[in-house]
């Protein structure tokens, strides 16, 4: 799988660039008995459907020009935008989500948070190992700092 997702990363990139967008994420996943070729597409202002028409048509094509086949199983093929409550995976990802609101999950309760595992508040600081938000604890602002190495998932979150 790791192989399909770097032929993948390969081939789409150049698709992107003469576009003007970025490249968020490939995944190759199977799901109830199907595969799933997943590329998450991005660009200032947002993906349009028309975008993720056109680096499908232009990605397909040039999928199936490959010899051997890099995916020789069949598959679904899905373009896409990351969406407004996007995955925070890559550094960048992070760093773009200074300030913003996010949603963090732990692998297991911090000492002193009762048994609490997930925080929604504002991503204030980011460090190589740790980061701090500012949340709400009924009507009470706090602050948190978390290690990264306890993060088990983030993303940008809807504040509501």
């Amino acid at each position: 799988m790791a192989n399909v997702v770097q032929t993948v990363t390969d081939l789409v990139q150049p698709i992107l660039d003469e576009r003007g967008f970025e490249l968020y994420d490939v995944e190759f996943v199977r799901e109830g008995g199907n595969w799933y070729l997943r590329v998450y597409i991005d660009k200032d202002g947002g993906i349009t459907l028309e975008d993720c028409t056109s680096v499908s048509d232009a990605l397909s094509e040039k999928l199936d020009q490959q010899d051997p086949d890099p995916i020789p199983q069949a598959y679904f093929l899905e373009i896409s935008s990351p969406g407004a409550e996007r995955p925070l995976k890559k550094p960048k990802d992070w760093q773009r989500a200074l300030g913003q609101y996010i949603h963090v999950s732990l692998y297991a309760p911090m000492k002193g948070m009762k048994g609490q595992k997930i925080f929604e508040g504002t991503l204030k600081d980011l460090t190589d190992d740790e980061l701090t938000l500012d949340y709400l604890d009924k009507t009470r602002h706090k602050t948190v700092v978390i290690p990264r190495k306890q993060v088990a998932q983030a993303r940008l979150a809807i504040k509501f």
